[in-house]
């Protein structure tokens, strides 16, 4: 059943944008409202021990709050820019208390990481880092500025491509690596 809401909840977060879009003038915000809820406690029950995700959960539920009292689905638009921050935070937290996030999951298939395979994962975790600034930082401009078809298209389409083209280059840099060892 948890591997069940998991995935369900991993769907949902992947067509957010898209499903923000398409609910535009069809929906009523408080009915968008009680989607984030929804969305917010099957998020929550499926993976709450995920490092971020009580703070993914609580920030469903205060934009959950916030368009059931404004009616504004413009807040809907920030989604996208606090996960971005959230993961910054995550990220960066693990550069600073270690280990990184990128080291905890390398260390799944690999539990005795060499100390150059840790300070490779840090390099990795660090360029995430960079990552979720940039993409935050896109993703607040298209919040604030660009249309609903712009945003939809940035926060639904391209950003996913320019983070599945860094984890292509990352695992094809980490291939010639171990090639070369």
């Amino acid at each position: 059943m948890k591997k069940t809401l998991t995935l369900i909840s991993g769907l949902l977060m992947l067509l957010y944008p898209l499903l923000v879009y398409f609910s535009l003038g069809q929906v009523s915000p408080s009915t968008l409202a009680f989607g984030l809820v929804l969305l917010a406690l099957i998020r929550g029950a499926s993976a709450i021990k995920t490092p971020g995700m009580p703070l993914q959960v609580a920030i469903l539920l205060a934009l959950a709050g916030i368009l059931y009292i404004q009616g504004n689905v413009a807040w809907l638009r920030y989604y996208p820019v606090l996960i971005n921050l959230t993961m910054l935070t995550v990220f960066a937290y693990s550069l600073w208390r270690g280990p990184s996030v990128i080291e905890r999951l390398a260390r799944l298939s690999e539990p005795n990481l060499p100390a150059a395979g840790v300070a490779y994962t840090r390099k990795v975790t660090q360029v995430w880092c960079g990552f979720f600034m940039l993409n935050g930082s896109i993703a607040l401009w298209t919040a604030r500025f660009a249309s609903w078809d712009h945003w939809t298209l940035y926060n639904g389409g391209i950003a996913y491509l320019l983070m599945g083209t860094l984890m292509a280059g990352e695992w094809i840099l980490r291939q010639r690596i171990r090639t070369k060892q």
